[in-house]
This record gives C-alpha cells, structure tokens and sequence, in this order.
C-alpha cells in the first residue's frame, strides 16, 4: 500500500491533510531562540499571532529536519509494509532534502522491500498545494503510482503562481532584493511581483506601486498566462491579509465569471516569514510557468 506524505511548507493543515489522505510532516521556523513546529503540539496555528509578530519587527529564520526526524517519519509505515509517496516543497529552497536522503537510504537499506517516491511540486504554499490536490485525486481515483508520476512528470509545470510582497525588508534579509531597493520600495510603496521557475526558485518579474494596481496587474498576467482556468482551481493566498485576498477575489470574477472555483488560503509560517505579512498570490493552471 502507498501512504501520502506531504509538507506544511504546501500550505495543508491537520484537517485538510486527514481529508485528503495525507501523513502530514511539520517543518520547523525559530522566532530567537525558539523553534517551532506548526501543528506539531496543536492541530491549529495561530497566524494572527504569528503575522502580528512579524509587523512587531521578528525575523523569523527557518530550519531543516534532521536526518532522525524523517526517520521517524518514515520508519513505521515502511515497518508496516507500506511504500511511500512524498509530495514535497521545491527541493531548491531548502537543504532539508539533504537530511531526508540520509534518513531514507538508511532505511531503505533495513526494510529493502520497501519503495519511496517523492513528487518535487518546485513550488511552495498555494503552488505545492495545487499539485496536493490533483495527487490526492488520482489516488483516490485508484491510479497506480507509475501513473501519478507520469502525471506529474507532465503537469507540475502547469501550475503557476505571481505573488507579491508587501514590504520588502523579508526579501531583503533572504537576499531576494538588495538593500537599497528594499528601502526604497518601502518608501515609494512599490510591491514586486514574483513567481516560482521551473527550477523551483522564486524570481522576481515586474514591479507596481500599491496594492489594488499590483493585484490587477497579476490578474492580468494570469489572464495572459492560463491555460483551462475554469477547468481547475484557482487559489489566492494571504498572509494575514484577508481583505486583499477579497479584493483580489473580486477581481478574478470580474476577469472571469461568477464560476470560477475559487479557494482563499492562509500561507504557512515559512512562505509568510519570507515574504512578511500582507503579502497576496494567485496559483492557477497555466500554458507553463516561464511565461514571460
């Protein structure tokens, strides 16, 4: 049998993860000296808490799990005789990765019989979580693992995501935007807009100044960039920021209808803390993600 596995860096939760038929992992931010780990202790997280943080000047740092912690992860379905199937954040954001590889080969070397398969969504938050869904669908639909992969082998570069960020002091300390446009952005109230290449990396591509002016600008570039919009999900992300996601709702249904299957989520505390709060993306199906 095949067990999902997937990430709190793709944005799923406990209830959402029971849902769709996931093992959910937790993957660890410190705030000074302490660590956390969402939903590890509690089933809820508190963003309003987490993101007010933030504004009250907390840099918050992320971590890798080590190479014991995948283990115990892992270890009690392969002893069950389960294989596994991990849909994971971009593998190019993190040196997490590094640890897991250590964790799995050691495993895999105890339970031989066993098979680990991983699916690299090269996206994070709202993009990870569509290719969540669309695996969660195929397993229940009964399709064999060669089948998911082959899917995903051709799908994963179709969903896209244009986000922006609100104030560019995160993106400054992760090295995303150099120091002198980070102040200035601030100050002239410019909001870069960024999506995620198909090597799993976030890149910035245009800039706008203010926030309805940025969402109509990435409503645009959806517009130009989509592929079968109506015939998937259409995810806008937040970050302690829900009455922009509204607004970028709105206009989405003013660009294309009343039917649109529109799902508003809040981002994990990693994406959050890298981008800082206000921030607002749209992830959809798209002709491919190097667009423009």
């Amino acid at each position: 049998m095949i067990k999902l596995f997937t990430d709190t860096d793709t944005d799923v939760t406990p209830a959402l993860a029971q849902e769709l038929g996931y093992q959910l992992m937790s993957m660890p931010f410190s705030l000074g000296d302490e660590q956390y780990y969402p939903y590890k202790e509690q089933a809820t997280f508190d963003f309003k808490q987490y993101y007010q943080t933030l504004r009250d000047g907390a840099l918050p740092k992320t971590s890798a799990l080590s190479p014991v912690e995948y283990r115990e992860y892992f270890e009690p379905h392969f002893k069950n005789g389960d294989d596994i199937l991990y849909v994971h954040f971009s593998a190019a954001m993190s040196g997490t990765f590094s640890s897991m590889k250590l964790a799995v080969d050691e495993l895999l070397q105890e339970y031989p019989k066993r098979k680990f398969y991983t699916i690299d969504t090269k996206g994070i938050s709202i993009l990870s979580l569509q290719i969540v869904y669309q695996v969660a669908n195929l397993y229940k639909q009964g399709k064999t693992i060669d089948e998911i992969l082959a899917w995903a082998n051709e799908e994963v570069d179709k969903f896209a995501i244009f986000f922006y960020a609100d104030n560019l002091k995160f993106f400054k300390r992760s090295g995303r935007v150099s120091g002198i446009s980070a102040v200035m952005g601030d100050l002239l109230d410019i909001k870069p807009i960024i999506h995620i290449n198909n090597q799993g990396q976030m890149v910035s591509l245009a800039k706008s100044r203010g926030r309805k002016a940025t969402l109509k600008k990435i409503v645009e570039m959806v517009s130009n960039s989509q592929q079968d919009l109506a015939d998937y999900k259409v995810l806008v992300a937040h970050a302690d920021a829900l009455d922009i996601a509204n607004m970028a709702v709105s206009l989405l249904k003013e660009r294309f209808g009343e039917d649109l299957d529109l799902e508003i989520v809040e981002v994990n505390p990693t994406i959050g803390g890298h981008c800082g709060p206000d921030a607002v993306g749209i992830s959809f199906h798209a002709k491919g993600r190097e667009v423009l």
